[in-house]
């Protein structure tokens, strides 16, 4: 499914991780409890955590909709499902996971102390119009058939699309472009009709580039200051000419396909629940995997509070840039879930569970040892 949008922003937490772990700052939820870790996936007796995960519904919720919408990955993790259900029903104490039958892997994180980095995506609801009108000037595409190469962004804007290729027109380039990068969305016609969802229907082939780091690179926004709410503001304070050019920077461009009455799907082709479903790296984490995170709590204003929950997060999603120790959790639909995930881009612990076949036996056998999470993130 879908790119997202906090997921293009390089911050300064990973950079801090990665070239001052010295320091230990742990102003983004980075936790330094248990040591250097030597391995992407380790097991362990027990999970080193305090708390019950705080969404068994929301979670048991994502279960049925994997159990009917994908039999076979249902099929391959139910053993997993079954044994974690009975353990939440018990309470869910992380010191009784031996006693239901699970196994917990902890994730050596992005630095090798278990800092897992989390970002956040959602689904935006847009305006739209089906022909160009008044404010309504900024074609939405579907994919042109064929394999010929396909043009670039700026070709794009530029019209290099023919005009049978248009859905509809949105009256904002900079809405169009977050729809983009969260590779769906909802569209609001005006004219009385149940929102339709444009779904992901491709991509134009080129490379992406984030914006986020291109305004860091300018020098117009701080990297400890970038965010999504950073680049909206950004938008709102320049030209449309300034809007574009900027835009134009990333080359990648993704086209939708629109449907009636249809959920929020992951690249599983799974409906997502809020706050219980996840992109991962399919290389080290495959889908359908439960994950405990030990997800750190901002304010609203995207300031890490000192504290975390325990969550129960299932993986339904890819991403282009989210690579070995790095989750995007789906954050849910319109404005107030996009104000959530515009500010994550903070650390946690993560263990991923799964019924015990056997003590020392591998996790999963493709396991490959991928280090250092992107911090940019498209579902492209």
């Amino acid at each position: 499914m879908k790119g997202r949008w906090a997921k293009y922003v390089i911050t300064g937490g990973l950079i801090a991780l990665l070239v001052g772990c010295s320091s230990k700052p742990a102003d983004r939820g980075q936790q330094y409890k248990d040591g250097k870790l030597d391995q992407p996936l380790g097991l362990v007796n027990q999970p080193n955590a305090k708390g019950r995960p705080v969404n068994g519904k929301d979670f048991a919720n994502q279960v049925l909709e994997i159990k009917y919408a994908s039999p076979g990955m249902f099929a391959r993790q139910n053993s997993t499902y079954s044994a974690i259900e009975s353990w939440l029903m018990a309470g869910g104490d992380t010191r009784q996971l031996r006693q239901f039958g699970l196994d917990a892997y902890q994730m050596e994180g992005t630095d090798n102390y278990g800092n897992v980095q989390f970002t956040g995506y959602y689904t935006p609801v847009i305006e739209a119009r089906y022909t160009r009108q008044g404010e309504f000037q900024y074609p939405l595409y579907r994919m042109p058939p064929g394999k010929r190469r396909l043009p670039t962004r700026a070709q794009i804007y530029s019209g290099a699309l023919d005009d049978r290729y248009v859905l509809g027109y949105s009256n904002s380039l900079m809405d169009n472009f977050i729809m983009d990068v969260q590779g769906s969305g909802y569209v609001d016609f005006g004219d009385g009709r149940p929102l339709m969802f444009f779904g992901y229907g491709g991509k134009n082939g080129h490379p992406y580039r984030s914006i986020g780091k291109v305004l860091i690179d300018r020098g117009e926004v701080k990297r400890e200051d970038m965010s999504m709410q950073a680049i909206r503001h950004w938008g709102e304070t320049h030209s449309p000419e300034e809007v574009r050019e900027l835009l134009e920077q990333n080359p990648s461009f993704v086209f939708f396909k629109p449907e009636e009455f249809a959920p929020v799907r992951g690249a599983s082709a799974v409906p997502l629940i809020a706050k219980a479903a996840a992109a991962s790296d399919r290389s080290l984490i495959p889908p359908g995997t439960t994950l405990l995170a030990e997800v750190p709590l901002l304010d609203n204003n995207g300031k890490f509070t000192g504290k975390y929950e325990m969550r129960m997060l299932v993986s339904l999603d890819v991403g282009g840039a989210i690579k070995g120790q790095h989750f995007d959790i789906y954050q849910g639909i319109g404005p107030e879930a996009g104000h959530m995930a515009g500010w994550y881009n903070h650390y946690g612990r993560v263990w991923v569970l799964k019924a015990a076949p056997g003590a020392g036996m591998p996790i999963f056998s493709s396991v490959q040892n991928s280090h250092g999470g992107s911090a940019l993130l498209t579902r492209q």
